[in-house]
Formats: C-alpha cells, structure tokens, sequence
C-alpha cells in the first residue's frame, strides 16, 4: 500500500457480499502491512493499542479487521460451522488483501486468529513476508475442550454475556455458540492442520504463555518443526491464552526483534 494516512481509519469493505469493518493506518510508504486477525470471541476494539504500539516501534503500517459475526461487520447468517471453517476465513483474508491492494502482509494472528494467519500463510505464501501467531491451535486437546466447556459455564452464570455485548451487540449468542459448538462437536475433534504447515516458508514466531488454558506446548513445538522457513518460539511465563494483555511489554518487544531482525524493511 502506497498511501500515506497519519491517523487510524474505519470503514466497510464489502468481501463475498458480506460488509466487514476495517480499521487501517498507513504511516510509511513501501512499508508492509501488519494485519491483525482477532480470536474467537474478540474483535478490533479488544485489541486495543497493541497494534498500534507495534505499528510504531517497526515503523510498518496496520490494518484489523472484525471476521463475519462480529464487533461492527455484519453477523453470521447461522452458529453453525463447516470443520474447515478457519480455512474458509484464510480465503476471506486473501480476498480482502485483493480488494485493498496489500501485496506485503505480516500477519499477527490470536487464537482462531492464529491458526487462520498460519492457514493464509501456508495457502498463499506470495503474499505473507511473515507470521507472528500467538497461542495458535493446530489440532483439538483435552485442555482445549476444557477450557470452552468453562467458558460455557461462564456464559450461563455469569455477566459474560453482558460484558461481550458492549463489542458485538446482539451478535453476542451466535458468536459464542459458534465457537462452542463447532469446537465440541464429535466430528471436529479430528480438525488437525499439520498437513499445511510444509507449506509456509516466510519467518514464523510462535508466541505462547506457559499458562495457557486452551492448549499446550505441543501445538508450538508441532508448528515449529513443521515449517519450511525459519521458526522459533517465545514462551511467556507468568501469562495465559492472551500474552499480548498479560504481558503486553514482552509481547511487543519480542515482536518487534523479530519483525526488524528478520522482515527487510528498508
């Protein structure tokens, strides 16, 4: 992107006849893209200022966006989800990359989020330069399941629900019970993506908390060995499932070496 905007801008660009919300800041020309992909129950508001605290240490321009269903993009026609569900969101990605002209892309991706930046990376490798993804899922665990089905439990007896809303209005219920249901369900317990992972060959940095409550260490050593491109790993102690909030310094300053050490941004 060639454009120069000194502040954050939203609006609508309509993919596959579906409006989502973008937010965009363009600060530095020739300069790649990071683009930050949301987890399942988050959008562009949650993210906060870690974007742009990144966008400003790299000097690299930004763009989040709210997936179908929610913050401000329009809502799931149904909670109902194929298996390939977070392939299908790589392609939408690719999609909206076309649209706005963004051939260099760094991807930071959490959770869902994640596993959709490593699915894009490995399905459309001409247009990733890197993939930073934090507390990424390649395969369903034990500790994943349960860690919804308290989420669930959570949701029913407590103000979740309530707490949720203020960032995705009365798309709130079919959010949730799309990532529920979809990860509980029998048939989505075989959902593995290890097979895609030879595919990726841009730099990768796997970012996971040492108290992650949704998947172990074995989703990062699995990712890791399996690329075809550099890989390594930043485990963050005292920090959970959000490492970019528990630990919003370390995060970032790890993120920050790996973009400036290995993306060629001159």
């Amino acid at each position: 992107m060639v454009f120069i905007e000194c502040k954050l801008r939203e609006k609508m660009i309509e993919v596959n006849g579906k409006n989502i919300n973008v937010v965009f800041k363009n600060n530095y020309e020739n300069k790649p893209v990071i683009i930050f992909l949301h987890d399942s129950l988050g959008c562009v508001q949650l993210w906060r200022d870690f974007p742009e605290k990144l966008a400003e240490e790299t000097q690299c321009n930004i763009l989040v966006y709210d997936r179908i269903g929610y913050g401000k993009s329009d809502p799931m026609t149904t909670y109902e989800r194929p298996v390939n569900y977070m392939e299908l969101e790589a392609d939408i990605l690719h999609n909206l990359m076309n649209i706005l002209k963004i051939e260099e892309a760094i991807l930071f991706g959490h959770s869902d989020g994640g596993t959709i930046a490593l699915l894009t990376a490995s399905k459309y490798p001409n247009k990733i330069k890197a993939v930073i993804c934090e507390a990424a899922h390649i395969f369903v665990e034990d500790v994943t399941l349960k860690g919804i089905n308290e989420a669930k439990e959570s949701y029913e007896h407590t103000n979740l629900s309530q707490r949720l809303e203020k960032y995705h209005g009365t798309k709130v219920d079919t959010l949730f019970k799309a990532w529920t249901e979809t990860w509980t369900r029998s048939d989505f317990r075989d959902w593995n993506i290890e097979s895609c992972l030879s595919d990726i060959t841009c730099p990768l940095l796997f970012i996971q908390g040492e108290l992650d409550e949704y998947g172990t260490m074995k989703q990062v050593e699995k990712t890791i060995t399996q690329t075809n491109g550099f890989a390594e790993k930043y485990i963050i102690s005292n920090a959970g499932h959000t490492p970019h909030k528990e630990q919003a310094e370390l995060t970032l300053d790890a993120s920050k070496k790996f973009i400036l050490n290995k993306i060629y941004l001159n």
